[in-house]
């Protein structure tokens, strides 16, 4: 850590720590602020914001920036999209039949509506259009994890200096109001419909019912991480061979199309080096995504 023209850098260790020091906070508030809560506000969300306003505060005083390394983040958006494209079984998919369907059919076309009101609003202030589109799909159906991962392809490819902080205030945005516009109408045609569950279930992204109750050993992890460096690994092929057809993709991106092909072509029996099973929705791969993004 230290100070270099006025702005005080801190390195891939430090970044990391605050990191996790800013998502305790933000779930500290989140537990006790109700409408947080309600609204489904991350917990991230909510302590980076908190955070964003100090370091603002602490350069208006000041007049020192604050600067982070990024390496170890864009390591684990790999990472992250890497579990993302293990955990996508297209047999999953496939069971959920017709409404499964309209869903995704309702989903790209109001992509599409998305992405040209976008541009055509960036158009309207005489912005570049790849600023529209991270107005789009990029960030109110990525998320912020997408926005961070394509927004220095964007800033390098388009000259758009701030295009993470456009992307990361989009996908904000559109969480905030999505949480206003689908929480009441949900609740509206809960009570209307009067839906009940069958049972209460634990949220466990990522796990089916019958692995909720499995534990995680050291040889599940490490069997997670041996899947998730052998998908990078055809991921980064993946991305070199397009590259030199002249498509330009990040590195999540490839990796996670990497993760979907070896989970879908690999049979789940198949005997592996390690003698367990593809790591597809396993407790150890759900806990690396989590931590992860």
């Amino acid at each position: 850590m230290e100070i270099i023209d006025g702005t005080l850098q801190l390195g891939p260790f430090l970044a990391v720590t605050l990191g996790i020091i800013v998502l305790f906070v933000g779930k500290r508030l989140n537990d006790a602020i109700g409408f947080l809560r309600e609204f489904s506000i991350p917990e991230p969300v909510t302590g980076g914001l908190l955070f964003s306003i100090l370091f603002g505060l602490f350069y208006a005083i000041s007049g020192i920036a604050v600067e982070f390394e990024l390496a170890a983040r864009d390591f684990l958006l790999v990472y992250f999209f890497t579990t993302i494209g293990i955990n996508s079984s297209l047999k999953d998919l496939l069971a959920g039949g017709k409404p499964l369907l309209i869903l995704l059919a309702i989903t790209i076309a109001y992509m599409v509506v998305q992405n040209l009101t976008g541009i055509s609003v960036a158009a309207l202030f005489d912005l570049p259009a790849a600023v529209g589109m991270l107005g789009g799909t990029v960030s109110l159906i990525g998320g912020h994890g997408t926005a961070i991962a394509w927004a220095p392809n964007i800033a390098s490819d388009y000259d758009i200096a701030n295009a993470m902080e456009i992307g990361i205030a989009c996908a904000t945005f559109g969480l905030i109001l999505a949480s206003l516009m689908g929480g009441p109408i949900a609740k509206f045609l809960i009570n209307r419909h009067q839906l009940t569950p069958d049972k209460q279930e634990p949220q466990d992204v990522g796990l089916s019912e019958e692995q909720r109750e499995e534990g995680i050993g050291h040889l599940d992890f490490l069997d997670a991480i041996l899947a998730i460096h052998v998908s990078v690994i055809v991921g980064v092929f993946l991305n070199e061979t397009i590259e030199e057809m002249g498509l330009k993709l990040p590195l999540f991106v490839t990796c996670l199309f990497a993760g979907i092909l070896l989970t879908n072509l690999i049979p789940k029996n198949y005997p592996r080096f390690s003698g367990m099973e593809w790591p597809t929705r396993k407790p150890a791969m759900a806990l690396i995504a989590d931590i992860s993004l």
